[in-house]
């Protein structure tokens, strides 16, 4: 039986019906529980499936981020920031330590561009200006870890897709902060449909990479 297969249906079984319980009056902590588990399980999943150096990291990664979306519900957006910052160092040294091999000028234009792109963007998007430095210095890594994701070794339609689409969901949180125009349905739809789909992408790639590493 191959239990990585089934953890990983069930990751994503988790993290799409998510989206359902905004709609149920659950208790507190089962919601929570709820948002949790899809990441929670992507991080069994690695600690299963992916091979070598990249086993132990990928699975920090994972648990980092299913960390960070519980602290977000029980301890605030700043808790909660820390512990997606510390999976985004963890991603860092992870892509650092599989770099492409010969990465070209583009390569390296593409990576050193996300950063101030990402990061500028973010320190703009907030209407309270008191708390743009904060989220300049998280955007600092979170860019850090998709322009190292671009650099990689690891499949870029997948895991460099993914870092970017987590990224994209933390720049439209940024945007929806302070403006309840935008507290809604669909932002909220895209919120977690990009983060949640990155976060597998991510790990989906790391774990083909190793596979495809090893056939050759």
């Amino acid at each position: 039986m191959n239990w990585a297969r089934l953890v990983l249906i069930a990751a994503i079984v988790a993290g799409t019906t998510y989206v359902g319980s905004w709609f149920l009056a659950l208790p507190h902590p089962a919601a929570v529980a709820w948002k949790g588990a899809g990441v929670a399980l992507l991080a069994v999943y690695a600690a299963l499936a992916a091979r070598g150096s990249a086993r132990p990291l990928i699975a920090a990664v994972m648990a980092f981020g299913a960390l960070g979306d519980v602290l977000l519900e029980t301890h605030g957006l700043i808790v909660g920031a820390l512990a997606f910052l510390a999976g985004h160092l963890t991603a860092i040294w992870l892509y650092l330590s599989q770099r492409r091999a010969g990465p070209t000028a583009a390569d390296w234009a593409v990576a050193g561009a996300l950063i101030p792109l990402i990061t500028v963007t973010a320190f703009l998007l907030p209407p309270d200006r008191a708390g743009a430095p904060g989220i300049a210095f998280y955007a600092l890594g979170l860019s850090a870890m998709a322009a190292s994701a671009w650099l990689s070794r690891f499949p870029r339609t997948l895991t460099a897709a993914g870092a970017l689409m987590f990224a994209v969901s933390d720049l439209l949180i940024f945007l929806r902060t302070g403006r309840r125009e935008l507290d809604g349905f669909p932002m909220g739809l895209a919120v977690w449909g990009l983060y949640f789909a990155g976060q597998t992408m991510i790990a989906l790639g790391v774990v083909r990479g190793g596979a495809s590493a090893r056939k050759t």
